[in-house]
């Protein structure tokens, strides 16, 4: 009826002592600190060591530390009886629509110019400085549904794509299979997809080629979804007229990517949300309780959805 933490990405101390803090009956243990494997009901995991659900033979629960499940899903040894659930909440959705905002304004006010301006001494005053800009946001879930509406608030036409049609005030809402439609209507993209199988790889010159010419794009979600090489290509052919990204393939972004020193592409290290310790132990402390009472828990990962 143990829990065990593990990452080789985290500092796991802090979890530790939130979680001991929370319920100090709860026999929670780091992976070097595991005595009895098979006490292990509960694994948390962010990036988990290779082969850590072989161990643990009467795992029930696979809980992420935030709200990405494609470190387990990729897992080839996850059993195929256990739950798993993600962090999700205000916590998560507030600050990932207040980065996605600055990123739009930072865009639609053209921020970029005025720091190069600035550096060259040079003062030009846009005619226009709040342009019309159509957002469109892929994956509509917790979090993009949260963003559409605080867009809306702001001004904003809002486009949303997803697998079920949405109904949002003000929002106008597409399915898979209207994606061209979606495409053609927009000037700013934010990617708030799930990483799963048919997602990797989904920015790309395929899709760019049917946007609007000089559409800007935003990626906050897996770095799984996008193709470096036609970013580039695509910004060098003004289909897009940049890019600003909080997620890459390979984390940390290599030193020798061009990435780096373009003047149209903005990153950020994986920075657009960060879990809360404090919302997520309650949430994962539920999600055991409630398995080891035979019930479900309420957050709960569709595996054939993968996410």
């Amino acid at each position: 009826m143990a829990i065990l933490i593990d990452s080789v990405s985290k500092n796991l101390e802090p979890w530790l002592r939130a979680f001991k803090t929370y319920d100090h009956q709860a026999e929670v243990y780091c992976y070097d600190d595991v005595v009895d494997f098979e006490k292990i009901t509960t694994a948390v995991v962010w990036n988990h060591r290779p082969g850590l659900f072989k161990l643990l033979p009467n795992l029930k629960l696979i809980a992420s530390l935030g709200a990405g499940v494609d470190h387990i899903m990729n897992d080839p040894y996850v059993p195929p009886q256990v739950s798993i659930t993600r962090i999700v909440g205000k916590g998560l959705s507030g600050p990932m629509s207040n980065f996605c905002i600055g990123a739009i304004l930072h865009h639609q006010r053209q921020f970029d110019k005025y720091l190069i301006d600035k550096s060259n001494r040079t003062w030009d005053q846009e005619p226009n400085p709040e342009r019309g800009m159509n957002v469109g946001i892929m994956g509509m879930g917790v979090l993009g549904t949260d963003l559409a509406k605080k867009l809306t608030y702001l001004g904003f036409k809002v486009f949303g794509f997803s697998q079920s049609r949405k109904k949002i005030s003000h929002v106008v809402s597409y399915l898979d299979s209207e994606l061209d439609l979606f495409l053609s209507k927009i000037n700013i993209l934010v990617v708030m997809l799930p990483a799963t199988e048919s997602t990797r790889g989904i920015l790309s010159k395929k899709l760019f080629d049917k946007l609007n010419k000089e559409t800007y794009l935003i990626n906050v979600a897996r770095g799984h979804h996008q193709v470096d090489r036609d970013i580039i290509d695509a910004i060098e052919n003004k289909q897009l007229s940049g890019a600003f990204l909080d997620v890459f393939p390979e984390e940390p972004l290599p030193k020798q990517s061009p990435f780096w020193n373009h003047p149209k592409i903005m990153i950020t290290p994986h920075i657009a949300v960060v879990t809360k310790i404090n919302e997520a132990v309650p949430q994962i402390m539920a999600s055991h309780n409630r398995m080891m009472a035979g019930e479900l828990p309420e957050i709960l990962v569709d595996r054939i959805k993968g996410y």
